[in-house]
């Protein structure tokens, strides 16, 4: 029997994945930030597949929009199922996509030091977790900033209210409030431009609200 949770983490990946650390007084504006949105073939982490992957840097409280980079995966074996409606990446675009394993190196790459966000986070980043343990046997293992959390620290609209029943806003909500446009809804590419605009103006009102320069321990941090 092969003891595949023993093994070493394939050093094509492993050295981009080491977790960044910063100590929770560095300001926000040294803090090289990725944003990032997977599109899948459904919400269950480790059974759903993986379809498409962009990924956008953030730096000096500005987006690298000429750093944006999308991949869409190889699946040979994609059905048409009720989420094609939403992510309308159908059998025939995903059999002229990238081989999963190249994706997620081109992707890691990316991730190399950097403190990762997106909206409602946990899900994609359990979505390339488990991706890259299968692949890889790496682990995913950055720190996280969910933007939705990030709307209920610093939006009236949606501050906790105490109701046991409160989930964090979606994109489209958050975006709605604040005025936010979203080129094409639910495209990895798309999603990760408005969530990039959505976290940068995010980070203006948490400034205005603190009435001075935010830092890495304002932040909602979570770990991957």
């Amino acid at each position: 029997m092969k003891l595949t949770w023993f093994q070493r983490p394939d050093p094509r990946v492993a050295a981009h994945l080491a977790p960044p650390k910063f100590a929770r007084s560095t300001p926000l504006a040294e803090i090289p930030f990725v944003v990032l949105d997977a599109e899948t073939t459904g919400l269950r982490v480790g059974f759903d597949k993986l379809l498409s992957v962009a990924a956008m840097p953030v730096r000096r409280e500005r987006a690298e929009v000429d750093g944006l980079r999308s991949w869409l995966v190889r699946r040979e074996d994609l059905d048409v199922t009720p989420a094609t409606s939403v992510h309308t990446i159908l059998p025939s675009d995903s059999t002229g996509g990238t081989p999963e394993d190249e994706v997620l190196a081109g992707l890691s790459e990316m991730l190399a030091g950097r403190v990762i966000v997106g909206h409602h986070v946990g899900f994609d980043a359990g979505v390339l977790d488990h991706a890259l343990r299968r692949h890889f046997h790496a682990r995913l293992r950055h720190p996280l900033v969910d933007t939705a959390r990030l709307a209920m620290q610093v939006l009236d609209a949606y501050r906790p209210s105490g109701y046991a029943g409160q989930r964090p806003p979606g994109l489209d909500e958050v975006c709605a409030h604040l005025g936010l446009g979203i080129w094409e809804r639910h495209t990895a590419d798309g999603d990760t431009f408005a969530i990039a605009q959505l976290f940068l103006l995010l980070c203006a009102r948490l400034r205005r609200k603190l009435g001075r320069d935010p830092v890495f321990g304002d932040l909602p941090v979570a770990r991957a």
